[in-house]
This record gives structure tokens, sequence and C-alpha cells, in this order.
């Protein structure tokens, strides 16, 4: 499909219901993991390395033990004791280097944060008193940071048996035609960048709450977390034992953006540690802890080349890339740098030949793994900033050059193979100039000079690739009081799939919302799923849903028919229940439960096809030339979402992503000293947007439906964090073109731009 619908009105769209969990959210009923303790649960506290690198001569546990109200201090000795496992990657990719790493340290620590010890007590405080007594005997050593200079050959190694530190060499394209494309070409543009490290900063902290009951040999988490049933076998490998032995249950979720989507070395050591001490346990991190140890997204540094002919046609792309993983491979954090990117390589634009080479690499900090897109803002990234810089280093439009290389026709076929069978971005990008205003900047900016404004104008498109892991389940229970239970394997930790899919499923099946009831992330009644991740949970999900919704309504008719004596094509589902035609009778749900008893349909998607959620961005911004400092006075947009389920939850899940993007791009920086200390460790060092540094978003959505799935729906999670950041830059770089600034990397602030237009 190339023609787009209609513009979608969000707040009169009658499919825009509001978010059903939010009232008990408001009323302070959510119920976190935090909200779950029981009487005699212990806490568990987790030391943690002071150093980024160094041996672990000694560790004196004897003080901490004599603190009162101690239950047990644990150390890397008693793992390799109880013969514990090793944690492993979900991520298999071609020569990829997993060093063995326990849940805590034992002969030596590789990041400021590393796990060194576990201490269990009756009481946070006593638990504290504890960690102050413990000595920990350590050698310091140099550290790594740079992953540059992590591979240089003197530099030292991080693990034995990764040479260079290098972790793994990736290569996808074809660099023979990439290389002769580029001999043809009458411009060549280049840009060599650096992707800022972020923190996810999940409102809510990572919280266990580990429970083992010994008669099954049974472990219970209950934790926040998502896509449990994926590292549910990486905690059963470090455990030694089978899945089913393990159950992993996540209540409401505050939040994840990937940084929860990780087998945690604190996951397995609180089941183990349970098991020990015959008691219930509960962690939470604390705020230092998650910037400290919880994974971080982006890091890695690219040079990107662009090959283009007289007249501004793209030939080609050519990507290098060094990829930050870290001090360990965390559960995903290789496919953030390969895998994931490279369905959106080149973006929305039709690129005749493509290479990409990416270099995962080894050094002193906190692993990296997936955060909001996972390498396709990384990707968009790159090729809208060459963009933006060929336009202006050769004499083009950028806005002309950008349509100019748009597919022609669709299904279109990129450079590595991927199909994308439905989009109209020419569309987007004319719908976008109008719903920004572009004719009118010009006006703006001048009224900008007069007050002593750089005013600067970014326009750039993005390309989602929707789809992670393959496979999702969803089922449909009638429950003994009259309820349907909906189960999906998919999981929602803020997206409001509690209020979207029993909206799909009830209108599906013309029942009211009232009569379902959600259930998700408890591996007890949800036995398998492919949680959230690559914004998959409706394209994968909703085919599921509608499979066990058709098979359910056969199922309400046919127990209607029994009970009634009658055929199923005399009965039909209305909002009461069943109705027999002849008749007129109802039966109600309740009725049918009652007296037909519980049953339940199954619905399985196994699609492993890609969708291609795309749209075209605008941002002005406004810079005091006297500080450097940035006002983002406007945002908007134009998006193709596919068909849409809910636009109202569409929205916000976009408004989210956006906030998150901007914020790499202009405040946020996981910054290490070259000791490897995270100098960017508290609220106080770490920017996060706030209110007043976000505009109104004015986003317009295109519905064009994909083949990709039956529901025609692409998804919308990810978007945001995608498009936001080369619109945001591309609009500051434009508002320095007087003081002939082409570049500069995120985040951009004051300092950085001050330093810029002055030349310091």
């Amino acid at each position: 499909m190339t023609e787009s619908h209609a513009l979608t009105d969000t707040r009169a769209d009658p499919r825009s219901r509001r978010r059903a969990e939010d009232e008990r959210f408001l009323r302070g009923q959510g119920r976190y993991t935090a909200d779950l303790t029981e009487d005699g649960d212990l806490i568990a506290l987790v030391v943690r390395s002071p150093h980024a690198h160094a041996l672990i001569r000694k560790i004196d546990t004897t003080p901490a033990q004599q603190v009162p109200k101690v239950r047990a201090v644990f150390t890397g000795d008693d793992l390799v004791r109880a013969g514990l496992g090793p944690l492993s990657c979900s991520l298999p990719l071609s020569g990829l280097i997993v060093p063995e790493r326990l849940p805590l340290a034992t002969d030596r620590v590789r990041f400021m944060g590393d796990p060194v010890a576990l201490i269990v007590a009756e009481t946070l405080a006593a638990a504290q008193d504890a960690a102050e007594a413990l000595i920990i005997d350590y050698d310091a050593l140099p550290a790594l940071i740079d992953p540059r200079v992590a591979q240089n050959a003197d530099a030292p190694l991080v693990w034995t048996n990764a040479p260079n530190n290098r972790a793994f060499t990736y290569e996808k394209g074809d660099p023979a035609a990439v290389a002769d494309a580029f001999a043809m070409a009458t411009h060549i543009a280049e840009i060599h960048l650096v992707n800022n490290r972020v923190a996810a900063m999940a409102l809510e902290p990572r919280t266990v709450r580990a429970v083992y009951d010994p008669t099954r040999d049974h472990y219970t988490l209950t934790l926040s977390a998502a896509s449990i049933h994926l590292f549910r076998p990486e905690i059963a490998k470090v455990l030694r034992v089978r899945d089913e032995q393990i159950d992993l249950i996540v209540p409401d979720a505050g939040g994840g953006f990937g940084m929860k989507n990780v087998a945690y070395p604190e996951y397995a050591l609180l089941a183990w540690a349970a098991k020990t001490i015959g008691r219930a346990l509960i962690w939470t991190a604390d705020r230092l802890e998650e910037f400290s140890s919880g994974v971080h997204g982006r890091d890695n540094i690219t040079h990107g080349r662009l090959a283009l002919d007289a007249k501004g046609r793209f030939l080609a792309l050519d990507v290098k890339t060094i990829s930050n993983l870290g001090a360990y491979v965390s559960s995903l954090g290789p496919g953030a740098a390969t895998t994931a990117p490279t369905p959106a390589m080149g973006g929305v634009y039709s690129i005749p030949a493509m290479a990409m080479h990416v270099e995962g690499v080894f050094t002193h900090t906190a692993p990296v793994d997936a955060y909001r897109g996972a390498g396709k803002p990384e990707a968009n990234y790159l090729i809208e900033r060459l963009i933006d810089i060929a336009a202006r280093q050769f004499g083009f439009d950028a806005i002309a050059l950008r349509r100019m290389n748009l597919p022609k026709r669709y299904p279109h076929v990129n450079a590595f193979g991927y199909t994308i069978d439905s989009g109209a971005p020419r569309d987007l990008l004319t719908r976008a100039l109008v719903h920004a205003d572009v004719k009118g900047f010009r006006k703006r900016q001048a009224q900008s000079k007069k007050r002593g404004r750089l005013r600067g104008l970014g326009v750039a498109f993005f390309l989602e690739t929707s789809r992670g892991p393959v496979g999702e389940d969803a089922w449909l229970r009638l429950q003994h009081n009259g309820f349907i239970d909906l189960a999906v394997g998919s999981q929602s930790n803020g997206q409001g799939h509690e209020t979207s899919m029993i909206q799909f499923v009830a209108d599906t099946l013309g029942l009211p919302f009232s009569a379902f009831r959600y259930v998700q992330a408890d591996t007890r009644v949800v036995p398998s799923g492919g949680g959230h991740g690559g914004a998959r949970s409706f394209p994968m999900a909703g085919p599921a849903m509608a499979e066990a919704a058709a098979r359910f309504r056969i199922m309400l008719l046919s127990a209607a028919g029994t009970l009634l004596q009658a055929t199923d094509s005399e009965c039909e589902l209305i909002t009461d229940g069943v109705r027999h035609h002849p008749t007129g009778r109802v039966i109600s749900l309740s009725e049918l439960a009652r007296d037909a008893g519980v049953f339940e349909a199954h619905g399985r998607n196994d699609a492993d096809l890609y969708n291609f959620p795309m749209g075209c961005h605008i941002a002005e911004v406004e810079i005091d030339p006297e500080t450097g400092r940035v006002a983002l006075l406007r945002y908007s947009g134009a998006d193709d979402y596919g068909t849409l389920i809910n636009p109202l939850l569409a929205e916000g899940q976009v408004h989210g992503g956006l906030a998150q993007g901007i914020g790499q791009a202009m405040l946020e920086d996981i910054r290490y000293d070259d000791n490897g200390q995270l100098i960017s460790a508290t609220l106080m060092d770490y920017a996060v947007p706030r209110g007043d540094d976000l505009p109104d978003f004015e986003i317009a959505f295109v519905e064009n439906a994909t083949a990709a799935n039956p529901l025609g729906v692409k998804g919308a999670g990810q978007a945001g964090a995608i498009a936001a950041p080369q619109t945001v830059m591309n609009a500051i770089i434009d508002a320095l073109a007087p003081f002939g600034v082409t570049h500069l990397d995120m985040p951009a602030t004051p300092e950085k731009i001050w330093r810029a237009m002055n030349r310091t």
C-alpha cells in the first residue's frame, strides 16, 4: 500500500479509550514488588566494587557477620563452592566471546559497581552496618574506558580469552559493491560521531523478592522486570536447575525501557541465597546502584560515509562502528550494535549498496544492553546526520535531497534484503512540512535574531523495525466467577496493554470491556511469551489474541448450545452473554461458567515478518549565543504506525519515546573518568528532561496498514526515541551554521555549544 489514509484525530477517535489501569495508579493502589513483602522477609544488600579494575586479594567477612541482626554474608567463593554456573547471553552471534561471570566477582572486579558480596540481615540498617564492617583487600589496576584505546596492542586485557579486548566482529552487506559505488561517486559525505552512553532511568528501580520451596525444590522470584520468559533459562543455567523449577512473577512495573529485559546477577544470587538460608529475601536497588550496575544504553563510535552522484542520488553507505560492551556480555547486549540496527540501516531511503562492520569491545565500564530502540536510533541518527552534512557541504537543499532519495514504490527491498511492504514517506514529509509551518520558519528565525537568538530548523525521517522475538501466545479463560482472563505472553511495564489488549479482544468478541481481566508476566499462568522488546507486542500478540478469540467464540456458543439443547447456529454472542434466537433466552457468562465449567482457548502467532513504522519529524530550537543554552521551541511530525488499535495510547508511547530521545540529544550522558569512576552517578550529575525542557508535541498519525500481520498494525513503542536525536541535533547544527559548526556529538550541552561557537 502506498496511498495514505486520512490523518487520525487522536482525541476525537472513538478508538481512543483512556487507560483503565490509571485509576488504581492514581489512587495509590498499584502493586509493585516492594509492596509484596511479608513478615519474616530478610533484607538483602549487595556490596559493590568501588574500583573499575582491581584484584581481590582477600575478603574478611568476620566483622560483618558479627553485626547484630546479620544472618549471612556471602562472597564469590561461596558460589564457587556451591557449584553455581556463570551468567550467559541469550543472543546467538557468530564468534561471540562470552567470558564466565558468576553473580559475585571472585578474583577480580571489572567495573565500578561489580557485585562482590551479598549481605542478608533482618533490617536494612543492619545490612548497611555490615557492609561498612566488611573488609575487602583490593589491588587497584589501570582501567580501560575508551573502546578505541582498549583495542591497542599494548592495552591490558579485560579478559584473557578476548585478544585486543574484542568480543566479536560483525559484518553485513556487500563491501565490494560499496567500494565500486564510492569509486564512481561525485560527492562523498563523511561523519565521525559518538552515540553517547545513557541510563534508562526507570522510575521504579530493580527489585527482587526470592522464595524457595524445599518441598518442591522450586524457586519463585517476584521482580520488577520485563521479558521474563526470555531470561528465565539464563537464571536456570546459573542455578543449574530446569526452567520449570523457577517461576517469575512481575506485578505492576514502573518502567523498564529495555534495561529490565536482562538477567541480572542479583536474580540468581537471591534465589540461591533464599534456598541457602531458608527464608524469603528482598533486594531493592537504590538510585546509585541503578546508575552504576544497571545496564546502560547506546555507547558506540561510528565512522560513516555516504556516496552521492552529481544530482544527489544516494549510491552507497559505508558504516564502521566500535561498540562498547562494557565489562561483561549482557543478555542481549551484542545485538544492540549488530542485528538490531541492521534492518534500519540506511533509514527510509533507497540506497543501492550498503556495508557495515562492527567491533564489540570490552572495557572496564558497566555492561551495555538494549535501551529503547536498541540500535535503530543509532542507525537512523547516522543516515540523517550524513544527509544534512551532504546537503550543506555540496549545496543541496536538505529537504529536496531527502525527497529525491525516497523509494519510488512499495514493497521496497533495501540493500540488506529486508522487505518494507508498505509506506508513504513522501506523503509523511509533505504533511510534516505543513504541520510544522516550515514556510513560516524564516519569519520566526528573523524574530529570534532581533532578540539576539539563533534559531534552527531540523528535519529528519525515522524508520523503526518492529518484530523482536518470533512467536507469541495468548489465552482466553472463562473463570468460575464469569470473568474472562486474557493472558498474553507479551508484557507491559507502562505501555497500557491492560487497556489496549482487552479493548481489542472485547471489540472482537462484542463483549463489554468490564468482562475481562488482564494477566501477564507470571510463568505460573502464562507458560510462554516473547515479551515486549522490539515494539513487537501488538504485531505479534494481536494475531494470537484474534485466533484465541475466534476459538473462544466457538467454545462459548457450543457450551451455551449444550445447555439450551440447541445448535450452535441458533446462538449468538451479545454483550450480556449468549442469546438463543428462537426463544430469546440469554445465558450470562457467570451462568455459563457455573453450568459449563471453566474452559480455555489458545492462540499462537509464529509469523517472523518485520513491519516498518516510519515518520518525518521537524524541530525548531533557539540558542542563546551568550551561554550556549538551547530551548526546544517546537516539535512536530507525521507518523505511520499502520492500523491503530488505540490512537491515544499510541500517542502516549510516542511522546514518552520523544522525551527519552530528546534527553539523549540535549541532556543525558553517562560519564566515567580516566580511572573508571562513574562521575554521573546521581540525579545531581545526570540530567533527565523535565517538563520545562519539552514543548508540546504535535504528532499526526497516518494509517498505512501493513501486510506483515493480519491486523495491519505496526509497532509504536520505540519510535520517539528513534526519531528525536537526529531531528533535534539537525536543528541545533542549523542554528549554529553562522558560526561554521557542522557537527556536535550528543548531548548538545550549553558548554559544548558555547565552546563550538567560540572555537575553544
